[in-house]
């Protein structure tokens, strides 16, 4: 009798840790993907996958390969992320890094502050990797991302900019 007790003392903690994936001590526990994380902290009325965020913001908002408190890096789709991801920058910290907070970039967690490193060829944001908490390391992987959307709305095109072919084909006649 006493034996079982002491092998469920024992075993306790080894089970408990398995609840929320193990990873307690990097963020709150959320059931929130990336996309409603990030439209619920910025604001930004943009919905889908996360890596169609980019093309749905065309137009509307700023896009930019230059990262800013509040923006929102686009992580493209890939075998590994399937739907894309999307991290909110709260620091700038060089040119080549910031720092992003995110959901379920660790399983099920709200990560704040995490380090994001521009390992683009052009300094344009196009590559990145992430802090990996649980190694206290880099992440080995590579992600493309297409770059910041910001909240700020995307300047009006200037006069006689982005006219149709049919229009730009009768003012030539004049």
């Amino acid at each position: 009798m006493r034996c079982w007790r002491l092998w469920l003392c024992l075993l306790a903690p080894v089970v408990l840790t398995g609840c929320g994936g193990g990873y307690a001590a990097y963020g709150p526990a959320t059931q929130m993907t990336c996309v409603p994380y990030a439209r619920s902290v910025t604001g930004l009325p943009l919905s889908g996958n996360a890596w169609a965020w980019w093309d749905e913001a065309r137009g509307r908002y700023v896009e930019s390969d230059v990262p800013a408190p509040g923006a929102v890096l686009v992580f493209r789709r890939t075998d590994r992320l399937p739907s894309g991801h999307l991290a909110v920058v709260s620091a700038v910290l060089s040119d080549r890094r910031v720092l992003v907070t995110q959901a379920n970039w660790l399983p099920y967690r709200i990560t704040s502050n995490q380090p994001v490193l521009d390992v683009s060829p052009d300094n344009d944001w196009t590559a990145v990797r992430v802090w990996w908490p649980p190694v206290h390391s880099w992440g080995t992987t590579v992600y493309p991302t297409d770059g910041f959307i910001q909240m700020a709305p995307a300047p009006a095109p200037a006069p006689g900019m982005g006219a149709t072919p049919m229009v730009e084909s009768m003012n030539a006649g004049s």
